[in-house]
């Protein structure tokens, strides 16, 4: 790791990154919120718009399985039609996945995860 890449840019405060489940998000949201409440000086829900804690939701309103795929399939360099060959399915059907005109079912989810090379669940 080089040297600057171990000094701490943002002076006081500590950036903490974590995944968890999508379905849990919100829960884990407000998990966290009640932790920083417990710190000293800190009373529940008076943090600056800059401490505020976003939900997905509120970060990407329009974030839909199909915008999901839409991404996947642009990181690996794919057209539509190039993934539907891989699935076998057909590209129309991949357009329609994209725009949320047709449902990605659970079977559908596997075959593209493999495909996208990532999980079946971001799909559903």
């Amino acid at each position: 790791m080089s040297g600057h890449m171990k000094v701490q840019t943002t002076g006081e405060f500590a950036d903490i990154s974590i995944r968890v489940p999508a379905a849990q998000a919100g829960r884990v949201c407000a998990v966290l919120e009640n932790l920083l409440a417990l710190l000293p000086g800190q009373k529940p829900g008076t943090g600056s718009d800059e401490d505020r804690l976003y939900t997905v939701e509120e970060v990407f309103p329009e974030t839909h399985p199909g915008n999901i795929l839409r991404g996947a399939r642009h990181r690996e360099g794919l057209t539509q039609a190039q993934l539907a060959a891989r699935i076998g399915a057909k590209p129309s059907h991949i357009s329609e996945m994209e725009k949320g005109r047709r449902p990605i079912g659970k079977d559908m989810s596997r075959r593209l995860a493999q495909a996208l090379n990532t999980s079946y669940r971001v799909f559903l």
